[in-house]
């Protein structure tokens, strides 16, 4: 009887243990997630729950056995703050223990690359940043586009240009509006460093206004060694009120950026951004100006120019002139070099 009894516990030790090692094998061992590629990306939003992360990754046709996974998602308390929302790469033969330590509380965590350069308004703007986030350009153009929004940050609906600085950014993908506009000041703030703003304080323009006139800068000359001197040219029209008379606002002003050559009854146009018709500098950048151009502007040349022109060759050097006398002789070369090419817009 006792043999019997023995036999009987053994085999029912044999069974549980048998049971026991297949749970751990499914759950532990077994690959649960079996794709075509290496990697798949997995984007989870704020508030998901387990259902909704076990529902994603069933839609993309990569998790064998759902069960398996809510089963030791329960076990390793997956659910309420331990599920981050954000951006996940899930490899090919993870298993299920894998995968819950790779997404609980956020450990797998992916940042979104942004990468900021020359966007001339801000629905282009609004395209780059919300590119590869979860919130849309609308939502980013709308945030961008309220006045109180961008005062809030020290800046105008025209200036918030100027608070993008050219680079790439790594953000959250499920990042805010807000909180993405407070991510782009802190930068801003950070690349105001000591060093430029001690150099700042020489050009007698303020950080806006250098950003704004940067854009400038970089849309007339992209030698840098004429960077300096061409910012030099426009702080001493500034200085001396003179109309800065830069074409490249006038583009922008016309939003037609084929324009090569602007013509006189362009420069009628009613903007404020017609510097040949209004004095100063215009109401904010005409682009996203690079870091160089900026760094150009900050330490413009000290010279006694007041005019430039590019060369009759079209090689993007650049006349200097001190007298409008000269000027009017370079001017001409390179209008009748526009005219043997057959530039006449």
């Amino acid at each position: 009887m006792l043999k019997k009894i023995f036999r009987f516990l053994f085999s029912m030790g044999l069974l549980l243990g048998g049971v026991l090692f297949y749970l751990y094998y499914l759950h532990f061992v077994k690959a649960n997630i079996v794709s075509e590629g290496d990697e798949t990306e997995l984007f989870i939003r704020p508030n998901a729950t387990v259902a909704t992360v076990q529902a994603n990754l069933k839609n993309l046709g990569i998790l064998e056995n759902p069960d398996a996974f809510s089963f030791l998602a329960g076990i390793k308390n997956y659910k309420g703050n331990n599920i981050v929302a954000g951006k996940y790469v899930i490899r090919n033969g993870m298993t299920n223990n894998e995968l819950i330590n790779h997404l609980r509380a956020g450990n797998g965590k992916q940042a979104i690359s942004i990468t900021i350069n020359l966007e001339r308004e801000l629905k282009q703007i609004s395209g780059t940043l919300a590119r590869d986030i979860m919130i849309d350009s609308a939502t980013v153009y709308n945030w961008l586009s309220s006045e109180s929004n961008a005062q809030s940050l020290g800046f105008s609906q025209e200036t918030i240009i100027a608070m993008f600085i050219p680079n790439t950014y790594f953000i959250d993908w499920d990042v805010s509006a807000e909180n993405l506009m407070k991510r782009m000041k802190a930068e801003y703030d950070r690349f105001w460093n000591n060093d430029r703003l001690t150099k700042l304080k020489n050009t007698g323009l303020t950080q806006q206004e250098v950003a704004t006139l940067a854009s400038i800068v970089y849309w007339e000359t992209k030698i840098p060694q004429d960077m300096r001197t061409v910012a030099g040219v426009y702080i001493n029209r500034l200085r001396k009120g003179i109309a800065l008379q830069a074409d490249p606002t006038l583009i922008f002003a016309l939003g037609d950026y084929s324009i090569k050559r602007v013509l006189n009854k362009d420069k009628e146009l009613e903007s404020p951004y017609n510097t040949y018709k209004y004095a100063g500098l215009p109401p904010g950048p005409i682009l996203i100006p690079p870091v160089n151009c900026i760094d150009a502007v900050l330490e413009f040349g000290n010279h006694n120019f007041y005019y430039f022109v590019a060369k009759e060759d079209l090689s993007g050097g650049t006349y200097f002139s001190r007298t409008y006398e000269e000027h009017l002789r370079y001017a001409a070369k390179y209008q009748r070099a526009l005219n043997r090419r057959r530039v006449f817009r």
